[in-house]
């Protein structure tokens, strides 16, 4: 193998080992998903940051930075499932968390039972 082809393949592994913070401009990020909407944690008829009403089975997320309206695929690091979710509330309180799922969400890419996984976020719409 060439020196310039085994540079070249070394420069494209790192580039894909290397996550970026999910953005509105695009990027990816690794990091670690939880959800709520569990039954009785929200009263019936409350209202999410921008002013919808919550719907714990809605492909929906709460995010501490991404504009509302923002579509972000959201992928299971350990079973490749994902879901695309608009973001429409503010959270996760948890700095160690990147994102909230809905219940609904959070159940097409892992067991809810789990409470928490490695995912990578991905915006494909703003």
């Amino acid at each position: 193998m060439s020196a310039a082809l085994a540079t070249a393949a070394l420069t494209a592994g790192l580039a894909t080992a290397v996550a970026v913070p999910a953005h509105a401009d695009g990027g990816v990020q690794t990091c670690t998903a939880s959800w709520y909407g569990a039954p009785g944690e929200i009263a019936p008829g409350s209202t999410t940051a921008n002013g919808e009403v919550f719907d714990a089975e809605a492909m929906a997320a709460a995010s501490p930075d991404l504009p509302f309206g923002t579509q972000v695929r959201v992928t299971n690091t350990d079973n490749g499932q994902s879901v695309t979710v608009r973001i429409n509330d503010r959270g996760p309180t948890d700095p160690s968390r990147c994102i909230d799922l809905t219940r609904g969400a959070f159940s097409r890419i892992a067991d809810t039972d789990k409470g928490l996984t490695e995912v990578t976020l991905e915006v494909v719409d703003n």
